[in-house]
């Protein structure tokens, strides 16, 4: 008896924390990669620039794979894409905005010219041997985005990317409900669906509203207006500029990231500012204050960004100004609410006035609330459902959302990273799991900073190092130097002279009782250094500092 044929749905990233989105998609000798995302590190990951992911299982099936296709252009979307191709050099597909942003990654890792891009419209798709991959137009915080529809032999999946249903949206180009009612008249098997606001009551509020909040702040601002934003949000951006039009000042533009997206966004005419409106950092002495609006990064509060920067006083071209407007148009992502909350107590006490979500409307989310994902539901009533993008707790509650709407437990699958989902014309289910992870980027090192460098990583900045060093003399089994001790992040040497001391005691004691039996192998010696002065080190400081012992011969 012939086996029936199956599909595979398996994340690779991105289910159940925030970022590295992406999910292989495999039927008979094909796979499609949807999204190729990073995550940025928690304060765990000392260090870690990046983090991306494994993608073990797609270099073992690489003969397999057939391309990676894009819902939009954030970083936790796109941000692994350069690292990746390193790896598996396969073609990209995705919108032309999106596209945009990625060759200026490839530039910058001087790969571009290797690499295949493939732009592709709203309602455009890509045909394979057995999957046909259609992209249908969604509302988010970045123009350009797209829903991924993927037919195959055995059903139709639809994946929303990011979203929002916004029916003002700044471009005027709205979300394409219609094509996605008609997909669920026809039948969707799969729906996996964006779970990041699946907490907020009610429906999302339109980006339209946020220009007229800056309107108004604009239209009684007498200094500099300094903005921070997500480098991405172009129609924020956009808005910002119209004020700033309005209210005739010069825009300047401050942050590698939002100078690289602002440009790649003009050039590609999804943002549009009048030339003689942006100025240069340098050309700002030339105005008075209440003609410049400055657009930054670092909204996050960032250390090393812009606003974080001119809030320390550490930006070398900015200092804040008594009529300085600050406006953070941003929420926090999870884990940065301390970052920002320092950022802005900062700015307060260098007598800035400082508007942010708490006070204004000056953000508003650009990922769908409780409303906009029961339509969705309603539109495809799909057959099994995957709550996708979001901490664990969202995918949760995506889950009772759907129950909620009618569907049952049993089609509901609350997967994890790596996990496979198999589907036939007549049943989903779990079948296994493939090797996955992550993998941290460090400088230019990928993958070389693992579990025990983090680890030791984490020890030296909790407690601290102790080197000892000392020379011997092997023909005669003496001390002939030291041992001398470093300490560095454990305690200040000049003011800890009787525990130095007394460490150094220690360690003659050990080595003249290896010396005096003839002991004089190195990992012996190094040993029984390291072990006493650990004992004595904790007895003495409840601390346990790393400790390098280092033998030099004569």
């Amino acid at each position: 008896m012939e086996t029936q044929k199956s599909l595979k749905v398996i994340p690779l990233g991105g289910l159940g924390e925030i970022g590295k989105n992406i999910t292989a998609i495999e039927y008979e000798e094909e796979i499609i990669v949807i999204d190729c995302g990073v995550s940025f590190p928690d304060e765990e990951m000392y260090g870690v620039d990046l983090v991306i992911p494994d993608i073990t299982y797609l270099k073992n099936n690489a003969k397999k794979v057939k391309g990676v296709f894009l819902t939009h252009g954030h970083e936790d979307h796109i941000g692994s894409v350069p690292f990746i191709l390193k790896q598996l050099n396969v073609p990209i597909y995705g919108t032309k905005l999106t596209l945009g942003l990625i060759e200026n990654k490839l530039r910058e890792h001087n790969m571009l010219q290797y690499c295949e891009l493939h732009i592709v419209n709203a309602g455009e798709t890509i045909e394979l041997l057995n999957f046909k991959i259609e992209f249908i137009r969604v509302t988010h915080s970045i123009a350009d985005s797209c829903a991924i529809v993927i037919h195959s032999p055995i059903g139709v999946i639809l994946h929303t990317g990011d979203f929002k249903i916004d029916y003002t949206p700044i471009d005027g180009l709205v979300m394409d409900l219609e094509r996605i009612s008609n997909l669920g008249k026809d039948g969707v098997l799969l729906l996996m669906a964006d779970s990041t606001n699946v907490e907020r009551e009610g429906h999302s509020i339109s980006e339209k509203t946020i220009g007229k909040t800056l309107t108004r702040i604009f239209s009684s601002a007498e200094g500099r207006v300094i903005v921070a934003t997500f480098a991405s949000n172009i129609h924020r951006i956009q808005q910002i500029v119209d004020a700033c039009v309005r209210y005739n000042r010069k825009i300047v533009f401050i942050g590698r990231s939002m100078d690289n997206i602002s440009q790649v966004a003009m050039d590609l005419g999804y943002l549009h500012i009048p030339e003689d409106y942006i100025i240069d950092v340098d050309e700002m002495h030339n105005y008075e204050n209440k003609d410049i609006t400055i657009i930054t990064t670092g909204s996050q509060g960032e250390p090393m960004a812009g606003l974080a920067r001119m809030a320390f006083a550490t930006h070398r071209k900015i200092t804040i100004e008594p009529d300085d407007l600050f406006i953070i148009s941003a929420s926090p992502i999870p884990g940065n609410e301390k970052l920002i909350s320092r950022v802005i107590n900062e700015l307060f006490k260098r007598g800035a006035e400082v508007i942010y979500e708490d006070l204004e409307e000056v953000h508003v989310s650009g990922h769908a609330y409780q409303e906009e994902l029961k339509l969705i539901h309603a539109l495809v009533h799909p057959k099994y459902f995957m709550p996708v993008h979001g901490e664990f707790r969202h995918l949760r509650k995506h889950a009772n959302l759907a129950q909620k709407l009618g569907m049952k437990g049993k089609d509901i699958f609350i997967m994890e990273t790596g996990q496979v989902l198999e589907l036939t014309k007549d049943e989903a289910k779990i079948t296994g799991r493939v090797h996955t992870g992550s993998v941290f980027v460090d400088g230019l090192g990928v993958g070389d900073v693992g579990s025990i460098v983090l680890r030791d990583r984490k020890h030296l900045a909790e407690d601290g190092m102790l080197t000892v060093v000392v020379t011997l003399e092997r023909e005669s089994y003496s001390i002939i130097a030291g041992p001398d001790i470093i300490t560095r992040g454990f305690v200040y040497a000049k003011e800890s002279d009787v525990l130095i001391n007394e460490v150094k005691e220690i360690v003659r004691t050990e080595l003249n009782k290896c010396l005096e039996n003839k002991v004089i192998e190195w990992n012996v010696l190094k040993f029984n250094m390291k072990k006493s002065v650990e004992r004595y080190l904790y007895e003495k400081t409840n601390r346990r500092p790393i400790i390098l012992p280092i033998i030099m011969e004569i």
